[in-house]
């Protein structure tokens, strides 16, 4: 067979299959012009998830009859205005995307520059099918109709209508975060499923496009380095997700896939999530054009650093920095479906005048059915007794205005402070908060002399597997570092010499056979660093104060200050929250004060 040129019209149909893979694509390459063209406001709509119909209308600087043509030719642009595709700052600069289009689908383009009449040029699967004036305000709006009704070998191959809608409405969200100076509207189906306003705060747009309750629950992260700006917004970690679709990056306002982000996030967030949860992040990069390539892929998806590393440690640290300067801080908000778990008391018909108040009232309970005020919402739940403590303190109580967390008021259940601050009734999970001190106690320790190991009067043997007890032995030189002193004993068991002074009497059989079975899931695919982290956050939960233990009032109030001055102790090791707050708006609430 020879070698022969290709038709126009199939190079075309060719360099659409790599630039428009779906309506989605599409309508990403128009959305990114009409940025390009300094746009103030952008308005989509798509039918039938943009299958049928996309339109893309914007207030740029418009194009005449002469550059309409000229766009629809292939490698025509005016985003690179000489041979240096290393500076490029937009987002488009191949000139594909809109012949690409227009030779899989009908393509029509209504253009005004400011000041000058419109013009409408048409092209239907490659070919001109109708041009002329055109009424419409300055700007652009460009219609995309049947994409690839006209190649049925692509159209089969495309998602059913709602997974491109939703793809669609992905690829607008992330150029809407990108852009906070513009207003972005989008219709599916004649219906609005986002609308933003121009000039918002990045943090606010970022919470308008994912969660409204992120606006109460980020941190905002900052950070320069070498030329380099890392901002953006990050969830703290009791504000978590169970799947990772809310992380995007973005590297000189152009939305960006990379597994970078990825790993660094997992790296920051390491000893404050568990590996199932995901936090919400949005970073930012402005980079030196020079220090970034744009186009290693054909729709400008992906990037290559010059300097990975940099931008990889820009990421931990910039996060890290932010997470640790909130402290204890975590979700302030009550949980509403906890909130309504409380039940009303039924109002008594009878007026209250006429009620015997100095007459003993009936407080039995029938033993059937407990009545209580805090309901479960399963049906077949029976809430046992509550159980609470209160001691008198032997020093009149401090006041709570005086402490972020409050002072102690008593013990719930053995698990549960209860604490008066100043603008509310503070809860605090005592295992959880304590595990977070613990943890970030042997990490100090091991950043000065090591984890002070306590040597056991008598050494305790734990029988395990034989591949357990390898990848123990393995880490033997790593975990004396924190305390833990093993030795091999046989093919199937350790013996543990000692074990760190800060976990006190612990369960060691329990400790050392959690520790290999952590091992045993994360240890090939983590750093050494990481891996460290991990040894740790394990030996944390096993020394910290386990639920059912009854605290002193000055043991409770210790543990409090300590978690006012301790990094990150708003959320366990495993991501969730170690203390709640009910305001006192909430408590008004329950009693219907408001």
């Amino acid at each position: 067979m020879s070698i022969r040129r290709l038709p126009e019209h199939l190079v075309n149909r060719i360099a659409a299959g790599e630039v428009v893979e779906r309506p989605a694509s599409a309508l990403k390459e128009i959305v990114e012009n009409a940025l390009d063209a300094g746009a103030g406001r952008i308005s989509v709509r798509i039918s039938h998830g943009g299958l049928d119909r996309i339109e893309v209308s914007d207030d740029g600087c418009g194009m005449d009859s002469g550059e309409i043509a000229l766009a629809l030719e292939r490698h025509a642009t005016s985003k690179l205005p000489d041979d240096a595709i290393e500076n490029v700052a937009t987002l488009g600069f191949r000139g594909e995307a809109l012949p690409s289009i227009a030779s899989v689908a009908r393509l029509s383009i209504d253009s005004r520059p400011h000041g000058r009449d419109g013009w409408n040029r048409t092209v239907d699967n490659g070919v001109v099918v109708g041009e002329g004036p055109a009424a419409l305000p300055p700007g652009t709006r460009i219609t995309v109709e049947q994409l690839f009704g006209k190649v049925p070998a692509r159209r089969k191959f495309l998602r059913s209508a709602k997974a491109e809608y939703a793809a669609c409405l992905d690829v607008v969200r992330r150029l809407a975060m990108a852009h906070p100076s513009v207003a972005f509207n989008m219709e599916h189906d004649g219906r609005r499923v986002l609308g933003v306003q121009a000039d918002e705060a990045r943090e606010d747009r970022v919470a308008a496009l994912t969660d409204r309750a992120l606006a109460d629950n980020h941190v905002i992260v900052a950070l320069e380095r070498e030329g380099v700006r890392l901002s953006g917004v990050a969830s703290l970690p009791t504000y978590n997700r169970g799947v990772g679709d809310h992380q995007f990056l973005f590297v000189n306002g152009r939305p960006v896939r990379d597994r970078l982000l990825v790993g660094a996030v997992r790296g920051a967030y390491a000893d404050m999530l568990a590996r199932d949860r995901h936090p919400v992040v949005a970073l930012f990069l402005d980079v030196p054009p020079l220090e970034v390539d744009v186009n290693v892929h054909p729709a400008k998806t992906e990037v290559r650093f010059r300097d990975p590393a940099l931008i990889r440690g820009m990421i931990v640290s910039g996060l890290r920095r932010a997470l640790d300067a909130e402290g204890f801080r975590a979700v302030q908000h009550a949980d509403p479906a906890g909130l309504s778990a409380w039940k009303a008391e039924p109002v008594s018909p009878t007026p209250i005048g006429a009620m015997p108040i100095f007459e003993a009232a009936d407080v039995s309970i029938p033993r059937s059915m407990p009545n209580y005020s805090l309901a479960d919402r399963r049906p077949s739940f029976l809430t046992p007794p509550p159980q609470a403590r209160a001691e008198p303190a032997a020093a009149p109580a401090p006041e709570g205005t005086s402490f972020p967390l409050g002072v102690a008021r008593g013990q719930v259940a053995r698990t549960y402070i209860v604490a008066e601050a100043e603008d509310g009734l503070v809860i605090v999970d005592q295992h959880a908060a304590h595990e977070r001190l613990t943890l970030e106690r042997m990490r100090r320790a091991m950043e000065g002399q090591g984890v002070a190991a306590q040597a056991l009067l008598l050494p305790e043997v734990v029988e395990l597997d034989e591949p357990a007890c390898d990848r123990l032995e393995a880490r033997i030189a790593e975990l004396k570092d924190f305390g833990l002193e093993l030795e091999r004993f046989g093919p199937a068991a350790m013996l543990v010499r000692a074990t760190p002074a800060m976990l006190g009497q612990g369960d060691v059989q329990g400790l050392v056979s959690d520790l290999a079975d952590d091992l045993a899931a994360y240890d090939s695919a983590l750093s050494l660093k990481e891996r460290l982290d991990l040894v740790a956050a394990t030996m944390a939960c096993h020394g910290s104060v386990r639920a059912g233990r009854v605290l002193s009032v000055a043991e409770m109030n210790a543990l409090l200050r300590e978690m006012e001055i301790t990094p990150r102790s708003g959320q366990c090791n495993h991501g969730r929250p170690t203390w709640v707050k009910l305001g006192h708006g909430d408590i008004e609430k329950l009693f219907g004060r408001k």
